[in-house]
């Protein structure tokens, strides 16, 4: 054991790696410019704003239903926006996404046996970080190649202990157990499309081998820490929407927490849920084809395809009891890999379905691959061959999306909105799906802003947060304005037709900013009978 434990110590020369390694990938990003996605600009500036200025109610669905989402992952990102330059905050950004490496390499190095393992565990490190949407999310405010961080480094405490959960005292077993799930609970109460790495992680609590006994402890231990990370980071945020709205998730799965505010409604995006078998079966093999099968991003990579190919061929094997007697790597921290791997897809495929939410899996995909192929009944060089060809092809076929970039400038944000005559009785009103929030910190603080058109709230949806909209802006006495986007200016109208108002039409004007959007600014009127 004290071998073992000297053996898993890190070397200066691998934390100087890690430091080049997340240097480089800040450069990288600062290289790329801003990200100004369709999520930046709907709701990841916006939402710390309202946040930090208390808007919730002030403001309605500007952000349609991200309006309501836990702000506490995008509050550094926009302080450092809007404190530094907006190449540090690009820079620490891209930083903390290279930190992914770190847990990949600690994963990998605990299970190979192979000669120069930190050399063949970096190279595979490296790999896992090349995946076509890791690539592309690089510098973006997306956050799930954040949250992975935390999902991976959770599980490379399990791998790495492994031996200790299995054979030490049990407090020492369910101290690593506990402080795992408390990392890998934070990032579900960051974010809920977490939760299948929260299930990954319960599941190689148990597969982990030891006695009854240990297993029992750890799962305990991981579960109850596990809640406390979730209450951490996404508790307060949920008694505030419960507070706020009746609903602690506002407005998701409303049909269950009957929010009186909204309809008994999902309000989730199902578009990717596979609800036929043999398309659940062939899944990570359509969208290893063609991205559009499970994402409106735009990526190609079949390392989730590969990856899960190579499971059902190990799986099958495994059945068989045919395994190699000189593995690649450790069977033991190998099935710690695949059943995190399993399980988190499984939960995945049934929740979401939505590719960029299994981000920690493209990049884990490697990994597993090798841990798999490394077990496998054949030569130590055939396994090699394999490993090295699946390599090259994962590679080839990796191809990066041209996100929405924007050159690096300061302030981060640039937007010149037409003069408003008196902000003090102003209303400004949204309408159409086009992402808006980001302007709001460019208003006048005093100015509330109302969407009253969009996937969360509709003039004619029958929701009580629609009535209530529609109360306010039919008693209020000073100036209306809309903002919307030019390509959905017809919706525009109907929508303030629904409100008793009309646009202006000869009065709008264009809004100038840095995001490339199309907006007009329009002045509205009431309709003579519409008088409050």
């Amino acid at each position: 054991m004290p071998s073992r434990a000297r053996a898993s110590t890190l070397l200066a020369r691998e934390w100087l790696f890690f430091g080049l390694i997340v240097l480089g990938w800040a450069l990288f990003t600062i290289s790329l410019g801003k990200g100004v996605s369709w999520d930046f600009r709907n709701y990841h500036w916006y939402g710390p704003y309202a946040y930090l200025n208390g808007r919730l109610g002030f403001d309605v669905a500007v952000a349609h239903q991200a309006t309501y989402y836990n702000p506490l992952l995008d509050i550094p990102y926009y302080w450092l926006a809007t404190h530094f330059h907006s190449w540090v905050a690009v820079g620490a950004l891209g930083a903390a996404q290279g930190l992914n490496f770190i847990p990949l390499y600690r994963m990998a190095r605990s299970v190979l046996r192979t000669e120069e393992k930190r050399i063949v565990a970096g190279a595979i490190a490296l790999i896992c970080m090349t995946g076509g949407l890791t690539l592309s999310l690089a510098g973006t405010t997306y956050y799930d190649n954040i949250l992975s961080v935390l999902a991976l480094s959770g599980l490379a405490l399990l791998v790495c202990n492994r031996e200790q959960l299995a054979s030490a005292s049990w407090i020492k077993g369910a101290s690593i157990a506990a402080l795992a799930g408390l990392i890998t609970g934070a990032a579900m109460g960051l974010k809920l499309p977490e939760a299948p790495f929260a299930l990954g992680f319960a599941g190689v609590l148990i597969a982990l081998p030891g006695s009854a006994k240990h297993r029992l402890t750890r799962v305990a231990a991981g579960g109850i820490a596990g809640i406390a990370g979730v209450a951490l980071t996404g508790g307060y945020w949920m008694i505030f929407l419960d507070h706020a709205t009746g609903n602690p998730l506002f407005p998701y799965f409303n049909q269950y927490f009957h929010s009186p505010l909204a309809l008994a409604a999902s309000y989730r995006d199902e578009r990717f849920l596979q609800h036929d078998l043999l398309h659940a079966i062939l899944y990570p093999l359509l969208f290893s084809i063609d991205w559009r099968v499970a994402d409106d991003l735009g990526y190609t990579d079949i390392r989730v395809g590969i990856a899960y190919v190579t499971l059902i061929a190990t799986g099958i094997m495994w059945l068989m009891k045919k395994r190699s007697p000189d593995p690649l790597t450790d069977p033991e921290g190998a099935r710690g890999l695949y059943t995190f791997w399993v399980v988190s897809y499984v939960a995945w495929l049934l929740v979401f379905g939505i590719y960029r939410y299994i981000i920690a899996l493209e990049m884990l995909s490697p990994l597993v691959t090798v841990a798999a192929i490394g077990q496998w009944p054949i030569t130590r060089r055939a396994r090699l061959t394999i490993l090295g060809a699946l390599g090259v092809i994962a590679l080839l076929f990796t191809n990066t999306s041209e996100m929405n970039r924007a050159p690096l400038g300061d302030p981060y944000i640039q937007v010149k909105i037409p003069a408003i005559p008196h902000p003090d009785r102003t209303i400004v009103l949204m309408a159409g799906e086009a992402p808006m929030g980001y302007l709001v910190p460019s208003l006048p603080h005093q100015i509330p802003v109302l969407r009253i058109d969009g996937w969360l709230i509709q003039p004619q949806d029958g929701s009580r947060l629609t009535a209530e909209t529609k109360a306010r802006v039919k008693g209020f006495k000073g100036d209306l304005f809309l903002i919307a986007d030019e390509y959905e200016i017809d919706r525009a109208r109907v929508a303030v037709l629904g409100y008793g108002l009309a646009i202006k039409w000869f009065e709008c004007r264009d809004i100038e900013s840095n995001m490339g959007d199309n907006l007009k600014f329009c002045p509205l009127a009431r309709k003579p009978d519409a008088k409050p």
